[in-house]
């Protein structure tokens, strides 16, 4: 709980660090989105290190590698701002290789947006993710963007 003293000296720290801009004008706003709505519809291909410890944290033995799937869905439409993600059975194998307790603590993923071919399909782009096997650990590795 806060007494009132610290309540008030927070808020006053707040109030002091807020600082009011010039207003943006609409062109600039409107080019930046256009901009924003054409990125999210181009075919990108990226790979990503997913860290499962953290997500699986605190979930009971026999639930782990289903919500890891769930988990590996949920990361790739956040990245590739999709509804729509496919999961490879590569990566369904690398998942489930030390059963059902033992997931991997990471995994190296390629996320892939593509064109929804189907001509009846709610959104235009998917997302289709694979398994990235690595010689070596994980160390170095960001996001990148494959060619």
């Amino acid at each position: 709980r806060l007494c009132k003293k610290r309540l008030t000296k927070k808020l006053k720290m707040r109030r002091s660090a807020i600082v009011v801009d010039e207003p943006v004008s609409d062109i600039l706003f409107a080019s930046v989105s256009s901009q924003m709505v054409a990125k999210k519809t181009e075919a990108v291909t990226r790979e990503y290190t997913i860290n499962l410890h953290k997500r699986l944290h605190g979930i009971s033995f026999k639930k782990r590698a289903p919500r890891a799937i769930k988990e590996i869905r949920q990361f790739a439409q956040k990245a590739m701002d999709t509804s729509d993600v496919r999961l490879d059975v590569k990566l369904n194998r690398a998942v489930w290789s030390n059963g059902i307790k033992n997931v991997p603590t990471r995994l190296r993923v390629q996320i892939q947006r593509r064109r929804n071919e189907d001509e009846d399909a709610k959104e235009e782009m998917y997302s289709y993710v694979t398994a990235v096997d690595l010689t070596e650990g994980f160390s170095g590795l960001g996001t990148t963007i494959v060619e």
